[in-house]
């Protein structure tokens, strides 16, 4: 199910933006800073929603806007040739930082504090496993059930839709299933990381 599959064909739909950051000077570590106080933004959005929905679709925007910079930051550093482990380090960090602040603000926004403890850490298990492959000597990790581009990717579609439907089934709102899965789905994906890369090792 993972979107990363597609990364090339991403890659090549990155060109003009990253045009446009060269020539507004930003470098790719400013990139990736812009992208995450734009997922800090989506998750205080997301906090007050339930007050308006319609500012879910606000959120998803953001959401979005967030990962396609996530793309850009990458694709802006092999243009430069300014790569560098230093910035692969801030990249990542931000991009926990970011999932976090985008999956405590859906739970705010419901009040559903324990499916977010869950689904935090289900996101959080499945982005260490998949570095924590490349620690031992093997290759960074990208697959699974659910990835980051494919969380990304439900959390836009989701609160996208949710502005317009506020239906509740089994008693739990749209953006509530949403953490179920995250919660599920995303420590099926770390254990499924972690099982392949034990593979490798032997």
């Amino acid at each position: 199910m993972t979107l990363d599959r597609f990364r090339p064909l991403a890659d090549r739909a990155l060109g003009p933006f990253v045009s446009a950051a060269r020539m507004t000077g930003l470098s790719p570590n400013g990139v990736s800073v812009i992208a995450f106080l734009l997922a800090v933004a989506a998750g205080g959005v997301y906090g007050v929603a339930t007050r308006d929905p319609l500012l879910y679709l606000l959120g998803a925007v953001l959401v979005f806007a967030n990962g396609w910079l996530d793309l850009v930051d990458g694709a802006l550093a092999r243009e430069l040739d300014v790569a560098s482990s230093g910035g692969d380090l801030l990249d990542h960090v931000l991009d926990r930082y970011a999932d976090i602040a985008i999956i405590v603000g859906l739970a705010a926004g419901i009040d559903r504090w324990a499916l977010g403890i869950a689904a935090v850490t289900g996101v959080l298990m499945t982005s260490y496993l998949g570095t924590q492959a490349q620690a031992v000597g093997l290759d960074r990790v990208y697959g699974g059930v659910l990835g980051r581009a494919d969380r990304l990717a439900l959390v836009g579609v989701v609160t996208g839709i949710a502005a317009f439907v506020q239906a509740q089934p089994a008693g739990l709102s749209l953006v509530g299933w949403l953490l179920v899965v995250f919660a599920l789905v995303g420590h099926l994906t770390a254990v499924q990381r972690f099982y392949h890369s034990m593979r490798a090792l032997d």
